[in-house]
């Protein structure tokens, strides 16, 4: 069974988001053995200097790094990786796995990552042009995750 681990800035705050995420814990059980790390933010001053931000990045960047799992596929979540349709997203995850027995994904703080961590991974994937909060997409990408197994497995789900 695969392992698949989410290494993530910041912790789930509003409720219907923990509850999506407990779901999708849940339904991922029967296809692989997932893990969610959760790393503590910085906090952001309200008036920041372009240092102050980079600093931020750099730290909380740092922070995912130490804990990405090793002999890893790593895929970063970053505005400037591939977009995939879930039918891609499932073949991309099937065809990891036959080389891999880890995949990791990487979410940034409301920051990003910097251009060094991204440019680590193995590759990087972008959910859509639009900004979303990193807690959300989160959800998002446990929902993708699942429906690719249920792809793969040839199960029906909802359109």
């Amino acid at each position: 069974m695969i392992h698949i681990s989410i290494i993530c800035i910041g912790k789930l705050k509003e409720t219907y988001l923990k509850e999506a995420t407990s779901e999708y814990t849940k339904r991922l059980s029967k296809y692989c053995k997932l893990s969610i790390v959760e790393l503590p933010d910085e906090k952001i001053p309200d008036k920041s200097s372009e240092r102050i931000l980079a600093d931020i990045q750099e730290k909380e960047s740092a922070s995912i790094l130490s804990h990405i799992p090793k002999d890893s596929y790593v895929m970063a979540l970053d505005l400037t990786g591939r977009q995939y349709s879930s039918e891609e997203f499932a073949t991309q995850l099937d065809n990891i796995s036959m080389q891999n027995s880890s995949i990791c994904f990487l979410i940034g703080g409301s920051l990003g990552m910097t251009r060094e961590l991204v440019q680590k991974a193995n590759s990087s994937i972008c959910f859509s042009k639009m900004t979303f909060p990193h807690q959300l997409i989160r959800v998002f990408l446990l929902e993708q995750i699942f429906r690719a197994f249920k792809i793969l497995h040839g199960e029906t789900y909802h359109r």
